[in-house]
């Protein structure tokens, strides 16, 4: 049996006629498949553990990246085979693993069950499979939810948040410790991946692997948050790295220390949670077992 998760608040499209698109075709392709519809994105890792216990031979997420997310957390370390359908609106880790952003293709991936082993990152017991951060993007998010609950669009929300924050952020210091390797700076975010993301060209924020057991750390020391409109210009453009703006660095664990907080805001694959010091990442090399196209 193949237990398909689909949240229903993810991307845009009418709830109702995905679902039922999703089920005739898996219908379509003779497939043992159940369909969960979530009551929120928040309910996915339950239904994960339920259909895991119930002996699913897969499970798929149906959704963005923080249904996929939720849903991997509690397939690591297991032989069971994590599946997406990319529902949401970017789709960063579906796009990153090579999975097709057309339904029909995507159920039809599942169906061909080719798995590989991926890393997955993890901070204070907390998996991600995109990337980690704190500083400016968690306050920003924080900020947009609010704005959520007061009846504005997401996008619309997002914008709005980002100038209020944006508007005032002084950054925060942050004393990284990396394989021996001791780094203090203050910078308005650090961005832990799951692997090396692209940070130039069209290709911006793309990984070209997700296998490279490594996490790479990504910050600007020298760059006020209220700049970061200009930095991100400068990255669509290629020319981020030519500026000496971003700086990065790779390791298997890190720990990150910010001095005078006791609790911080941590974002998770786009999702908040809130901390405590010092934050402890490390990378967890192949321990995902995802259904991908054979290659």
């Amino acid at each position: 049996m193949i237990a398909v998760l689909l949240n229903p608040a993810s991307g845009t499209t009418e709830t109702r006629d995905r679902s039922a698109r999703v089920a005739r075709l898996f219908e379509a392709a003779a497939a043992d498949a159940q369909i969960v519809e979530l009551q929120s994105g928040a309910q996915a890792a339950d239904a994960a553990r339920s259909a895991v216990s119930h002996g699913a031979a897969a499970v798929v997420a149906g959704g963005g990246d923080g249904t996929v997310s939720s849903v991997a957390s509690v397939l690591v370390g297991s032989m069971t085979p994590l599946g997406v359908l990319p529902l949401g609106t970017l789709n960063h880790f579906a796009k990153d693993a090579g999975i097709p952003q057309d339904l029909g293709a995507a159920v039809a991936t599942v169906m061909a069950a080719h798995v590989t082993s991926v890393d997955v990152g993890e901070v204070n017991g907390r998996t991600f499979i995109n990337n980690s951060s704190i500083g400016v993007y968690p306050d920003i998010v924080t900020e947009r939810e609010k704005l959520r609950k007061q009846g504005y669009r997401k996008w619309m929300a997002f914008a709005l948040a980002s100038a209020r924050i944006l508007r005032r952020y002084r950054g925060l210091v942050v004393r990284i410790t990396a394989e021996a390797a001791i780094a203090r700076a203050r910078t308005a975010f650090l961005v832990v991946g799951n692997n090396e993301y692209e940070t130039d060209g069209l290709d911006l924020g793309a990984r070209a692997r997700l296998d490279g057991g490594q996490l790479v750390a990504y910050l600007a020391p020298r760059v006020h948050a209220r700049e970061l409109p200009k930095l991100l210009a400068l990255a669509l453009v290629g020319r981020a790295k030519g500026h000496h703006a971003l700086e990065s660095f790779a390791a298997t664990e890190l720990h990150v220390h910010t001095p005078g907080r006791h609790r911080l805001r941590v974002a998770l694959d786009g999702e908040v949670a809130v901390m405590t010091r010092p934050l402890r990442y490390r990378t967890r090399p192949g321990s995902l077992r995802v259904i991908v196209p054979a290659r």
